[in-house]
């Protein structure tokens, strides 16, 4: 991400960069001003830079709709930073440490016109999204939104160290010659199990497995849904998939039942991930090439966890 924000700088001469509630924009010092989480992305690290701005990002439960985030947008202009200034608008297709948060098609379009109209580039951060996770290539592809910039890591080399940015040519050609890099960029170890990677991808057909395996975990959590009152949202884009606890007696988001879920999987050998501002929410980040048996399996023990 901090090369992809020193590209948006160079070709756009501004400064600014606006980013949305609940964004993870990775634990370097130059882009802990773009994450919105206090912990543990920010204890203990200040100060950061400026010139970074939070817009809101959709959220149903919260009663933030797709037009009240495009409209967060358009006050950030008016209050605090004014168009010309803003170098690029950086967008989790997918939210991931912020509860796996997905919006509605019509925010994406929505986002992109103030980026055309000023002049603003936009980021698509693709680092959990990216390499058929959620039903297509890259996410924005849902969307039918086409980013200036992406950002891509994770599954993009299967484990191996390994991220990119990509993106228009005019716009990347912007930094000087030198001006990107780092001490292990180009690893060529890395780069041949990306190649690797996106062989699989494409002869295993991930892009439709990640839809149905996603399809499939949804069923079993709309299930568990009778019978565990805890539930407040489930909500997926292909094997991005998240369930969101809350107490039913106060309608307060629940940490302490997520953890206990956690618990009941874990004592049954899975183990879950949480996430989201108040650590509310299950995600789940299997393996796209996960065997059919043991996913089968691994949805018996979340059923359990969730009900019994």
């Amino acid at each position: 991400m901090e090369n992809a924000v020193k590209i948006a700088r160079a070709w756009t001469r501004r400064p600014g960069l606006i980013t949305f509630g609940g964004a993870f924009s990775w634990p370097h010092l130059y882009d802990h001003g773009a994450d919105r989480q206090s912990r543990p992305y920010k204890l203990g690290f200040g100060p950061f830079p400026g010139s970074v701005y939070h817009a809101q990002f959709p959220d149903h439960l919260r009663g933030v709709s797709s037009q009240e985030a495009i409209k967060s947008v358009e006050r950030l202009f008016k209050a605090d930073i004014a168009p010309d200034q803003v170098a690029a608008i950086i967008l989790e297709p997918v939210q991931g440490e912020g509860g796996f948060n997905v919006a509605p098609r019509r925010f994406y379009a929505g986002s992109a016109h103030p980026v055309r109209h000023h002049g603003i580039l936009l980021i698509a951060d693709e680092v959990q999204t990216g390499f058929a996770r959620t039903g297509k290539l890259f996410s924005m592809e849902n969307h039918c939104v086409k980013p200036d910039l992406i950002t891509m890591a994770k599954s993009l080399a299967g484990g191996m160290p390994l991220s990119a940015v990509s993106g228009r040519a005019e716009v990347m050609d912007a930094p000087a010659p030198g001006g990107l890099g780092g001490t292990y960029a180009g690893n060529p170890l890395a780069i041949a199990a990306a190649h690797a990677v996106l062989d699989v991808i494409d002869e295993e057909d991930l892009c439709t497995r990640a839809a149905h395996l996603g399809h499939h975990l949804v069923e079993v959590l709309n299930k568990a849904k009778d019978g565990c009152p805890y539930i407040a949202d489930i909500r997926a884009q292909g094997s991005m998939v998240a369930v969101e606890f809350i107490d039913p007696q106060t309608g307060q988001p629940s940490p302490e039942f997520t953890r206990e879920v956690q618990d009941r999987a874990l004592q049954e050998g899975l183990l879950l991930l949480s996430c989201g501002v108040y650590g509310n929410v299950i995600r789940f980040l299997y393996p796209l090439t996960i065997p059919e048996a043991q996913f089968r399996k691994a949805l018996d023990i979340i059923s359990a966890s969730l009900t019994r």
